[in-house]
């Protein structure tokens, strides 16, 4: 009996291994969390039914290290600079990062029927010391102040954001929670730890030198969502605005001037760009 399961081992070993090397995983944006199910089966010269389960186990966590290593080397960390370019570029790097693989936390596993065994692994691309974010997002040496708005700009007075299928119960401007950004329909926005915001002259309005840089990698510096429903972290009062274009390889929204200059009006007053409450939708 043993004899033909280890037979039957061999067969879903080579249909398991399939099906994991075409896993398409990728990191969730909008909870900033990376997340793998490796698969594995028993070698056929398992000596028993434990042997084979604990050999099938090794074997799954082996493929969910594959996969985060394969995921994180694809991340964006800005618009031109992937975590792999870094990883090339600086042996100090890769030594992080292959550290913060190998730190990944197990968060369910289990026997398949058959005699594989699944592991899904969960890896955090923010949550402080020892994170991927430290690693590759650099410390600024100083914290640069925001763009201040032209001096003749004001607040319009019955502002609507332009976003169909939502509409805020306030009128005016003031006490927003948020910010969240439409970049919907623009084509495919392509999300980065680092992101950045522009106005249409070009001008960084938000980035990672005007932010507390311990709080970023505690917490990254937004969400990315489909829908309203996913802007949580914007709070229940955001500034919603409908970016114009993409710019840098679509990673960057650019807004309006009169758009930009209200998002940094209503930050000097609330300050939810120093609080990260930054939410795009794409």
């Amino acid at each position: 009996m043993w004899r033909k399961l280890k037979i039957f081992g061999v067969l879903l070993a080579a249909i398991v291994l399939s099906l994991s090397s075409t896993v398409d995983a990728a990191p969730n944006w909008n909870t900033n969390v990376i997340q793998v199910t490796g698969m594995g089966v028993a070698p056929p010269n398992a000596i028993s039914p434990a042997h084979a389960s604990m050999m099938a186990r090794r074997a799954a966590i082996s493929d969910a290290y594959r996969q985060l290593a394969e995921v994180i080397n694809g991340v964006q960390v800005d618009a031109e600079t992937t975590v792999e370019k870094m990883m090339l570029e600086s042996d100090t790097v890769r030594t992080k990062v292959s550290a913060i693989i190998k730190g990944a936390q197990i968060v369910s596993e289990g026997e398949l029927n058959g005699g594989g065994y699944s592991v899904t692994m969960e890896l955090p691309m923010f949550g402080g010391t020892n994170s991927l974010a430290e690693t590759v997002i650099e410390r600024p040496t100083t914290i640069e102040p925001f763009p201040t708005p032209a001096p003749d700009y004001r607040p319009p007075t019955d502002y609507v954001p332009p976003i169909p299928d939502y509409r805020p119960t306030y009128s005016g401007s003031g006490n927003y929670t948020g910010l969240v950004v439409d970049c919907r329909g623009l084509g495919e926005l392509n999300p980065v730890m680092s992101p950045v915001i522009k106005n249409a002259h070009g001008q960084k309005i938000y980035g990672h030198k005007n932010l507390d840089y311990d709080r970023i990698i505690r917490e990254g510096m937004a969400s990315y969502a489909y829908d309203m429903n996913g802007a949580s972290r914007a709070g229940s009062n955001p500034l919603i605005v409908r970016a114009m274009w993409l710019d840098d390889l679509n990673a960057t929204p650019v807004l309006s001037m009169e758009d930009a200059d209200m998002v940094l009006y209503e930050n000097d007053r609330t300050h939810f760009l120093d609080n990260i409450a930054v939410v795009f939708l794409y």
